[in-house]
């Protein structure tokens, strides 16, 4: 079988690299957008490079072989049938958050979304006239769980859409099968949609775990989501641009798709092929880079608990953690751990100041780098200085 080093560093200054040119010309490591910063597997590469040898680059549908491989994919990874026809392709997931938001409910009416949460949960909504309803997740014992007393109390017949985020970016849970149900069943009384992005469902760090589709649950549940993925954090291709919708009701589909006339553009041709490279033959890199992803979890796990100050709940799923930094006393630690060297995410843009958000799908020896000087910084006598700055 071959084996693939994770540990081989790729640089990727020079490149257009949104994540690295953030920091052009500065000593500063780079651990905010949810970008791996390692090679896709030679599944893709080796597809696009097939595919480019052609040379004509033409308007593209969707392949009926790519078609075959989601369905598959999706009834031998998570046991949900679907038919070929639920699905809609779209040039990327946040369009299909925002067409979630345009196609469902009329302007005036809410989005509810718990957060902290990916930023275009926020802004999504607010683009096409809605009310964002946010319910706050609580940490206990360690772990962020639904307030559904507060989910309960605040839904409404006015409340048309549920962004859910699962498995759940920032805070890295995986909801279980008890928790999707509860959240399924207030949505159903209340008759409100459920947009479920699960974009990150295939980055399980949990040994023995498996991802739930929320539409998987029952087909009543099944009749009134709209579930979100993409290849794209799974097989690191996010700049390639495919994504798909699978929508079962007829009546909610129409509607999606309507929403996404004249606006969406087509999924690229390269956006095509690699995402089938990927669902054909990804799957033993995929299992490979588990592994090296679960090391990481680990030894940062491990390393923040010896940094007084920083605090992060475990996490289950994505190379994302959620770090708890108001233990320090610093009101700008995006900026004060820039000044040390790394380049995290701002809780603030999720909901949530005083937290950071590190991506550690990256190299052991970039992340035990990015780890010390963070803790160089927290050390130093004069960060109290720095951090009333």
């Amino acid at each position: 079988m071959t084996q693939y080093d994770f540990d081989r560093a790729v640089d990727r200054r020079n490149t257009d690299s949104v994540k690295w040119d953030r920091y052009k010309g500065k000593d500063v490591l780079p651990m905010w957008v949810a970008d791996m910063d390692f090679p896709s597997p030679p599944a893709v590469t080796d597809h696009l490079m097939d595919r480019i040898g052609h040379g004509v680059f033409g308007y593209t549908g969707v392949a009926d072989a790519l078609v075959e491989k989601v369905v598959e994919m999706l009834e031998v990874r998570f046991g949900w049938r679907i038919e070929p026809e639920w699905l809609v392709w779209l040039p990327g997931l946040v369009t299909g958050l925002n067409v979630a938001c345009r196609s469902v409910g009329a302007p005036g009416e809410c989005v509810m979304s718990a957060t902290p949460v990916y930023p275009p949960f926020l802004s999504a909504p607010v683009h096409f006239q809605r009310r964002l309803q946010r319910l706050p997740l609580l940490e206990e014992r360690g772990r962020w769980v639904f307030d559904f007393d507060r989910m309960a109390r605040t839904i409404s017949p006015k409340t048309r859409l549920f962004l859910l985020c699962n498995p759940h970016n920032p805070v890295g849970r995986m909801f279980d099968r008890t928790e999707l149900e509860k959240l399924a069943e207030i949505c159903l009384e209340n008759d409100t949609v459920i947009c479920s992005d699960e974009i990150h469902c295939d980055l399980i760090l949990e040994p023995g775990r498996r991802h739930i589709p929320t539409a998987s649950l029952d087909p009543e549940i099944e009749k009134r989501t709209i579930t979100l993925m993409a290849p794209s954090k799974t097989f690191n291709i996010p700049g390639l641009g495919c994504a798909f919708a699978v929508i079962a009701e007829r009546a909610l589909r129409r509607r999606f798709c309507a929403a996404m006339a004249g606006i969406v553009p087509h999924v690229n041709a390269l956006g095509f092929t690699a995402a089938l490279g990927a669902y054909e033959n990804g799957w033993p890199w995929l299992a490979q880079l588990l592994v090296y992803l679960r090391a990481n979890r680990d030894f940062l796990a491990e390393r923040l608990s010896q940094i007084a100050g920083l605090r992060a709940a475990p996490v289950e799923a994505t190379y994302l953690a959620w770090i708890d930094t108001r233990q320090t006393g610093i009101k700008r630690p995006v900026r004060f751990f820039e000044n040390a060297g790394v380049g995290l995410s701002d809780g603030g843009e999720f909901g949530a100041p005083g937290f950071v958000r590190l991506n550690f799908g990256c190299t052991r020896a970039i992340l035990k780098e990015a780890l010390s000087r963070m803790e160089t910084a927290l050390a130093d006598p004069f960060a109290g200085d720095a951090a009333a700055s």
